[in-house]
């Protein structure tokens, strides 16, 4: 295989799982999100969609422009940009592409973060620019969605509501799939096997899937009701069962759900677990049964008496990464 063809073929095919996952990873911080007013959770989303969509767009353009390109490095030195209004107008002059004026505001709203607000903070005129992220994103919904973010600053915030992540979902979708469509004809033309993705991996879930986070919160919900109402047994559930539960507070049920969901809410349970973590006589033996929870490699046996040895050499190898 010459380098050609192995570039596009194999070191692209990476690409494309990077871009998917960045792209994945924007559209679930979006979710996350309980209100719209954090200039840190903003900004998360905002990089890893533009991230995601340069690369996705910079793979398109090498398949359906390289074979032209005389000057390889002269060709490279052209993907070295970040507008992505510059990169989707160089695969427009190539194929048809049917967007609305919301995938090009959505665009547009990503280069605009990623050359100017993504730095401007580390300059002195930066002073009076406050929010800018979250008053772009404003714009955005507000032309798109017909609503009106009234008192900006107000101290109660703006919930993100359940049509501004479903909209932001369709957008997104729409857009990657439309360039993947792009990588996947091209791909097919050049004889090459670029757009094929792992099973199970996030840029599967966009390109392939319909990235419905709803419906993968719903699954860790049945689950957890599954975990508290099953009467089956097994050895792993008997561990499980055999575990003294820790004494939160039953009054914080919603507050402790939402870990499931949400890293800042992880963050603000952590204190009252590190509290009830002082009262444990013996902390590293919990700790060590918290390892084997969800740890791959490891066997419960039926009778719920699994093996010193096998404990031990678990701990020792699998738990340490070594073979």
């Amino acid at each position: 295989m010459d380098k050609t063809t192995f570039w596009k073929n194999f070191r692209l095919g990476e690409e494309l799982s990077i871009s998917g996952a960045f792209i994945y990873n924007g559209l679930r911080r979006f979710y996350e999100a309980k209100n719209l007013d954090h200039t840190d959770e903003i900004f998360e989303i905002f990089y890893y969609l533009s991230i995601g969509f340069e690369r996705l767009m910079k793979i398109a353009i090498v398949l359906l422009e390289h074979d032209e390109a005389k000057d390889q490095k002269k060709f490279e030195s052209s993907l070295m940009t970040h507008s992505h209004q510059e990169l989707i107008g160089r695969i427009k002059k190539r194929v048809a592409l049917n967007l609305g004026s919301a995938h090009n505001d959505f665009l547009a709203l990503l280069t605009k973060f990623y050359k100017s607000f993504r730095y401007d903070r580390f300059t002195l005129e930066s002073h009076d620019q406050l929010h800018q992220e979250r008053n772009m994103l404003f714009s955005f919904l507000g032309k798109h969605l017909n609503v009106e973010f009234k008192n900006c600053d107000s101290h109660f915030g703006h919930w993100n509501d359940e049509r501004y992540k479903e909209f932001m979902r369709r957008t997104v979708l729409k857009l990657s799939n439309d360039l993947y469509t792009i990588v996947q004809n091209r791909s097919s033309e050049l004889n090459l096997s670029t757009c094929e993705l792992r099973s199970g991996s996030k840029a599967e879930t966009v390109f392939l899937g319909s990235a419905d986070i709803p419906a993968e919160n719903v699954l860790w919900k049945e689950l957890l009701v599954f975990f508290m109402n099953t009467k089956s047994t097994s050895g792993y559930l008997n561990f499980l069962r055999n575990i003294e539960p820790l004494e939160f507070d039953p009054g914080l049920v919603d507050d402790y759900l939402e870990c499931f969901q949400s890293d800042s809410a992880k963050a603000n349970v952590s204190d009252q677990l590190e509290s009830l973590y002082e009262d444990i006589e013996n902390k590293s033996e919990r700790l060590d049964m918290m390892k084997y929870i969800g740890a791959p490699y490891i066997h419960f046996v039926e009778d719920d008496d699994v093996l010193d040895d096998e404990i031990e050499d678990f701990n020792q190898e699998g738990l340490n990464g070594e073979k």
